[in-house]
């Protein structure tokens, strides 16, 4: 008996030591990468090397990274403010205002998560073109700003939000945006932290729409200018990887500030 769950363990130990170095290879790979010319990368170095400032160096002279860094910071925030406010204003709404039109409405916004954005392509470069938005920001953002998916979130979490104190509220006089920006958001910090890093990630990685509507050099974001490297006829590849890892960081920053708020949020939590 002792020996059979000696033999479990080591293959429970043995798989998840697996999973590990699998998981965790591809980011040791990456920072090795970045220290490194690209000759060596090519040889399959896997040692640290000496070419981290020079890379760095080509990534800021050579391809202006602090601006295009800038670009993105702006595109992924704004985004991510607009979509936390357009969307849990609808899903407040959906929730909490009766009709018979309500429940129509919202199933055939759910279905329109079922249009591939391959479709919607062509409409919304349309758009963007008859609002003279294209190669501007704006254009990126306001096209992105309406997510489905986050008002389904947040719909769902308010379905846990205790009604009472919203009747309460109205009673004493309280207008619903003052419910919804002095009761209910203070109250529900930890949906929107998940929605918020979902919306970030979104919008960070984004690389069609963006190759879409950015087509100046000025404007680009993060990961056009990866896809740029990438397409070198002779690429730089310690360059990509020091380009991928700066374009890492940052979620990596806003997961971990906000991670508490992530698992109390996507379990629907609310405080009271």
């Amino acid at each position: 008996m002792k020996l059979k769950k000696l033999l479990v363990r080591t293959l429970l130990y043995g798989f998840l030591i697996t999973a590990f170095i699998v998981s965790v290879f591809p980011f040791y790979w990456m920072l090795t990468g970045m220290t490194n010319s690209a000759v060596d990368v090519i040889k399959g170095k896997m040692t640290f090397g000496d070419q981290l400032f020079n890379n760095f160096k080509v990534l800021f002279t050579n391809h202006n990274l602090g601006r295009i860094l800038m670009n993105s910071f702006k595109v992924s925030i704004l985004t991510v403010l607009g979509a936390l406010l357009v969307s849990s204003m609808a899903a407040y709404g959906f929730e909490m205002y009766s009709s018979k039109a309500r429940d129509r409405a919202y199933n055939i916004l759910l279905l329109s998560m079922m249009i591939p954005f391959a479709a919607l392509m062509i409409p919304l470069f349309r758009m963007i073109v008859k609002l003279k938005l294209l190669d501007k920001h704006a254009g990126l953002i306001l096209t992105s700003i309406a997510s489905v998916f986050l008002i389904f979130f947040f719909r769902q979490s308010f379905k846990s939000f205790p009604k009472e104190i919203i009747q309460a509220a109205r009673v004493d006089g309280a207008s619903e945006i003052r419910i919804f920006l002095s009761i209910v958001i203070p109250s529900m910090k930890a949906t929107y932290a998940a929605a918020a890093i979902y919306s970030f990630m979104i919008s960070w990685n984004a690389y069609l729409w963006p190759l879409i509507v950015l087509q100046s050099e000025k404007q680009k974001t993060i990961t056009l200018l990866i896809s740029s490297l990438s397409s070198a006829y002779f690429p730089e590849y310690g360059v990509i990887m020091a380009a991928i890892v700066v374009a890492t960081l940052p979620i990596i920053l806003v997961f971990f500030t906000l991670q508490n708020y992530f698992v109390q949020g996507m379990t629907g939590s609310v405080k009271q």
